[in-house]
């Protein structure tokens, strides 16, 4: 974990904390998915041009998240979570999994 500049879309209807909260882990894989979603209202994760996500793949971790989870991220190296870091243990173990599972 380690709190991040982040310059957030002026789509988004409520603009999170920069620097906010990142939670990180190393990617497996020689050429995994590159991706970014972001929470546009609880529940509805969208891309960089506002559509919905339908990956059958990412929306069961999806859909386990809180609403001040603002952003989930995937790159060629690392996949990262940013969060409002409020919420129970129970949010951590939600995190935690979809970190682990989307490595």
């Amino acid at each position: 974990m380690q709190l991040a500049p982040q310059a957030w879309p002026h789509w988004l209807k409520q603009e999170p904390p920069s620097p906010c909260a990142q939670y990180c882990r190393p990617r497996r894989g020689s050429s995994p998915a590159i991706w970014s979603y972001w929470q546009w209202e609880p529940g509805v994760w969208v891309n960089q041009w506002r559509e919905v996500c339908v990956d059958e793949k990412l929306l069961p971790y999806f859909s386990t998240l809180p609403a001040n989870v603002y952003k989930v991220e995937a790159d060629k190296q690392m996949i990262a979570l940013y969060w409002g870091e409020k919420g129970d243990a129970s949010v951590l173990k939600d995190i935690d999994a979809l970190l682990k599972a989307l490595a």
